[in-house]
């Protein structure tokens, strides 16, 4: 009961308050952004449910922390359907409604009543605060951390593999993959784990000459972080350091450039991955959600403890670098995600305001309520996948079994 207990506590507890940051911030950008255009806001929550805490602020927004810390949300006043972008009718009743109780020229104030050019910028504003972040994430890091750097060189290559097929030798130095620079064997690595079956074109450094080699990884099978495994590519080589392994600090300012450089191309294998996702390329089993993403949170807290075990202040420093980077990794694909044109995400607001713009009238409220019905089972059927995918059921029954045994 009491390993149950502290698994639980290291699994769940970085992974709530994790969670919890990345969506305030998204929160924080539709926020910020609506403020800015004269939005009429209710309430900003960190969290759900009933409030532990609540005050108003002098804009009379109400500010509340609720009982379950996972997520948050921004209510703008008038918002009484927030799966549906008002059509022309609702919104002449809308005006007639504001204008009786408010006055005449109260409208401009709500959302809907906004020019089209603002709420498309307030709803894009969430998924960009969201990458905003992951670039001061990734910038903090290398600029008291440091950048991972670990030159490397192939020690052998395996017979018969992709890359013996495609003409590597040891000694090579692999300089870059498809134009993206290789500082270290880490870079290498995460660069071929999602692209089996997809042809790469290598710098390669061979005797003071610089060649191009393209190889196409195999696919094969690697432990992850989620209590599985996971697909990816091997192309076959074995790596030789040619130094000693070190982080090296860099200046603020190109670490600001190295972060935004470090999301794009986060941001790029994110797509990379759901395309393939999509065509079938990749198993949905390698899909994970919420619980998969908490496994893997504990998973590098343990790891993080056990990879500095001598100096408690090691071990901190260890488990929050790793944290932080985890998170910054999370606020990509969330910002990615919210993106994408789906009804009851950001995304999908956006394609709703495209055919305003293009119709020069909103979408009839009958479409958009079944458009949000639909997207909603798709987005949580999607979510209960991979949560029971994540989630070792034989071993969550084993444990209430045994309460009462």
């Amino acid at each position: 009961m009491m390993a149950f207990l502290q698994n639980a506590f290291v699994i769940i507890v970085p992974f709530m308050i994790m969670i919890t940051v990345i969506v305030a911030v998204h929160e924080l950008g539709h926020f910020l952004t609506a403020r800015a255009f004269g939005v009429a806001i209710d309430r900003f929550s960190i969290g759900f449910g009933r409030a532990l805490i609540s005050w108003k602020d002098r804009g009379g927004v109400e500010w509340r922390v609720g009982w379950l810390p996972v997520g948050g949300y921004v209510r703008f006043a008038g918002d009484e359907n927030v799966a549906s972008v008002p059509d022309r009718d609702d919104l002449d009743e809308m005006r007639v409604r504001i204008v009786a109780a408010e006055g005449p020229g109260a409208e401009g104030k709500y959302l809907p009543f906004k020019p089209l050019w603002q709420r498309a910028l307030i709803v894009t504003a969430g998924p960009a605060a969201n990458f905003l972040l992951a670039i001061a994430l990734f910038s903090l890091i290398f600029a008291t951390v440091g950048v991972s750097s670990t030159p490397f060189s192939v020690a052998t290559v395996e017979p018969g593999s992709a890359a013996q097929k495609a003409g590597f030798l040891p000694g090579d130095h692999i300089v870059a993959a498809d134009g993206r620079r290789m500082a270290g064997f880490e870079d290498f690595y995460n660069y071929l784990t999602p692209r089996d079956g997809v042809a790469i074109d290598f710098q390669v450094q061979r005797g003071g000459h610089d060649l191009h080699i393209v190889a196409t990884p195999a696919k094969g099978q690697v432990e992850n972080g989620f209590g599985g495994v996971q697909d990816r590519g091997i192309l076959g080589v074995r790596p030789m350091a040619e130094g000693p392994w070190r982080y090296v600090r860099v200046d603020p300012l190109i670490a600001i450039g190295m972060g935004a450089e470090r999301t794009w191309d986060t941001t790029a294998t994110t797509a990379f991955y759901l395309g393939r996702l999509i065509t079938g390329r990749v198993s949905l089993n390698q899909l994970h959600g919420f619980v998969g993403m908490a496994r893997a949170s504990g998973a590098i807290t343990k790891q993080a403890m056990a990879d500095a075990p001598h100096r408690l202040g090691d071990q901190i420093l260890e488990v929050v670098v790793n944290l932080v980077r985890f998170a910054a990794l999370i606020s990509v694909s969330l910002g990615f995600m919210n993106l994408l044109p789906m009804p009851v995400l950001d995304g999908g607001h956006l394609l709703f305001y495209a055919y305003e713009w293009i119709s020069k009238r909103p979408l009839a409220a009958r479409v958009q309520a079944v458009g949000y019905r639909v997207g909603l089972v798709l987005l949580v059927g999607l979510m209960l996948f991979a949560n029971l995918h994540d989630l070792p059921l034989m071993r969550v029954f084993r444990f209430f079994g045994s309460l009462f045994s």
